[in-house]
């Protein structure tokens, strides 16, 4: 891959993905793109950004997209955000949605479906505390073929030791050999769909709690303050954002502030009064 190759290929993810790929991700790219030379019936990865720059197979595009992006996840990722929503995020939500008996939960960039189903787990066994409300949890992602294996909620004896209870395991999955399925029950929970961040935000309506960690850390600065300051117009009143440890709102938006009692969780800035508006515009 030549170098002009390489700069061809950094602007093509980038604009369609939002992956910003420095020059040292350069044997990320190789090693990633160079077993779909076969596929695509390409001789060299300069062939295969050749099929690119003609842009007929949509298949093709797709797939060099999803080739580039990380697909790492496991249960209960970190631990700490998922103690802070069951413990925290989760009640003051249903105090603040008591009336209408409604909430609504955005897993972005949710992979092969880890993080979604260990909030749904939390969810069934709040039990009682539910009766009676409509619960949503919708789980996106830019590729369509984590998206599947996340929708059948299979998983291998690896995947399932990484970080979920031998409890629970027992109890929300079935094994079938060596792998295990998440229980229908929980599969029904989630509203899988595939979605690019860098696409407006408004026909997914608002939520009052969005996870996406562990994501802002492959973009650049200015593709991370657009997709922060559309999360905080997608993020109901009273809301919760939770990033990933490496990742922040600080210098990035002015729609999100951190909350000042737990780390990784970011919430709506206080409106300014209007006089203070119109001294500082």
């Amino acid at each position: 891959m030549t170098d002009l190759d390489f700069e061809y290929l950094r602007g093509y993810i980038k604009q369609r993905s939002g992956l910003a790929l420095t020059a040292e991700k350069r044997y990320l790219v190789e090693s990633r793109l160079s077993p779909l030379c076969r596929r695509f019936g390409a001789a060299s990865l300069h062939d295969l950004i050749g099929k690119l720059k003609t842009p007929h197979d949509k298949v093709l595009e797709r797939t060099v997209v999803e080739a580039m992006t990380t697909n790492e996840t496991f249960f209960f990722r970190d631990r700490l955000p998922f103690d802070l929503f069951r413990d925290t995020i989760l009640p003051e939500a249903l105090a603040r949605n008591a009336g209408r008996r409604k909430l609504r939960i955005w897993c972005a960039a949710a992979s092969t479906g880890q993080e979604p189903y260990s909030i749904a787990m939390l969810l069934q066994e709040a039990g009682a505390r539910l009766s009676g409300w409509q619960v949503d949890i919708l789980a996106t992602d830019i590729s369509l073929d984590v998206l599947e294996k996340a929708r059948l909620g299979i998983y291998s004896q690896f995947e399932v030791q990484r970080g979920l209870p031998v409890q629970w395991l027992l109890k929300h999955f079935t094994q079938t050999g060596d792998q295990w399925q998440i229980s229908p029950s929980l599969r029904a929970m989630v509203e899988y769909r595939p979605f690019n961040l860098l696409h407006g935000f408004e026909a997914l309506g608002q939520f009052d709690v969005i996870f996406c960690r562990n994501v802002l850390i492959y973009f650049d600065a200015p593709t991370k303050s657009d997709i922060l300051t559309r999360f905080g117009t997608s993020l109901a009143p009273g809301g919760a954002l939770l990033l990933g440890a490496a990742e922040t709102v600080i210098g990035l938006t002015d729609k999100l502030i951190p909350d000042a009692k737990h780390r990784g969780v970011y919430g709506h800035a206080p409106a300014r009064p209007p006089a203070l508006r119109a001294a500082v515009g």
